[in-house]
């Protein structure tokens, strides 16, 4: 493929496809590459543009340039490894976001089947087998998904006081349901 191109075509075809980092350091000159072409700013060019300048200040900014176009690349090349490629998207369930029919049916179920446990709860808690304290704690940690520390904090009680409530209303409803089944 290259063998048309004279040498210098095949270096600037192989430039290109180089980081920004790796021309600019592996040049003695300073580097500015655009999009449509390259720039280098050699030592002579530097001094005659800056008269009270000498070579130490170009090593310095060629230095400098350096450490710029490396930190640039490194960033890129983090960034790059967290970027996810296009194909096959469509086959991952994490790339597109549900039907809304279907959310709203698992909803619909879902608070069908809350008040079911509810109207069951009801019953059995008018069957006296829960306390007060353990029907009502039961009740804002299972229907309204409040942890133990939230209940406690909100009855003035202790977090583990609240825990040994719950189990003891889960273990009397276990024991309960498997008299009735």
């Amino acid at each position: 493929m290259f063998s048309t191109k004279n040498k210098s075509e095949v270096t600037e075809v192989q430039n290109y496809r180089k980081s920004d980092y790796a021309i600019n350091k592996n040049s003695p000159n300073i580097v500015y590459r655009f999009h449509n072409e390259i720039i280098e700013i050699t030592l002579e060019d530097y001094l005659k543009e800056n008269p009270d300048k000498t070579e130490h200040d170009f090593a310095e900014l060629k230095a400098l340039s350096d450490q710029i176009y490396y930190e640039q690349d490194r960033a890129e090349s983090a960034q790059t490894r967290k970027d996810v490629s296009i194909h096959g998207l469509e086959e991952t369930e994490h790339c597109a976001t549900r039907a809304l029919d279907e959310e709203w049916e698992e909803r619909v179920v879902d608070i069908q089947n809350r008040k079911y446990a509810w109207k069951a709860l009801e019953q059995l808690f008018t069957v006296g087998a829960l306390t007060e304290v353990q029907k009502r704690r039961f009740r804002l940690h299972v229907f309204q998904g409040l942890s133990t520390r939230q209940i406690g904090r909100m009855e003035g009680t202790s977090h583990q006081a609240v825990a040994k409530s719950i189990n003891l209303a889960i273990a009397k409803l276990k024991k309960y349901f498997a008299a009735q089944g």
